[in-house]
């Protein structure tokens, strides 16, 4: 599917109407288009010139694309936080970003790492060549990296 004009845009009411794996401007255009005729709802009905006013459908596509907005942000989280120490953010810098404590900005890396060491382990049964997720060594690796100091940088990372 291509996702350049509205006639590309599918119907959107729930979460599943989304397509899976749409960029994440093309969900943002779509939210907007929806936005801006809810938002002409809140003009008067004499308003001088001709708008297009948002429905309920308008109102459920809103929730839907935003929903699917959030679940992409969050999935991305723990991979960024990852990159960025490894790339050698310090964990002050980490957290700062995340606007959260140090500890709490581990604690994210951790659960992330948790989860893709799940997925590799219920993978690398149904695809043993190319699981997803991190292997038991990958698992291992990231968690050393909450074992840093708070000023510590990784040695020779780019930044």
């Amino acid at each position: 599917m291509t996702y350049e004009t509205d006639s590309d845009t599918p119907t959107i009411r729930r979460l599943d109407d989304v397509p899976t794996g749409a960029p994440f401007g093309w969900l943002v255009q779509t939210l907007n288009g929806h936005d801006e005729r809810l938002m002409n709802n809140v003009l008067p009905a004499d308003f001088p010139y001709e708008v297009e006013r948002g429905d309920a459908g308008d109102a459920l596509a809103a929730i839907a694309v935003r929903e699917a907005m959030h679940r992409q942000i969050e999935d991305q989280r723990g991979s960024r936080v990852r990159e960025a120490v490894e790339l050698g953010a310090s964990w002050n810098e980490v957290a700062a970003a995340l606007g959260v404590t140090t500890d709490d900005a581990r604690a994210l890396l951790r659960a992330w790492a948790e989860g893709q060491h799940r997925l590799y382990r219920r993978d690398v049964e149904r695809a043993p060549d190319h699981p997803l997720g991190l292997d038991p060594d990958q698992y291992l690796a990231v968690l050393a990296l909450t074992e840093r100091g708070d000023d510590e940088q990784a040695e020779g990372a780019g930044r």
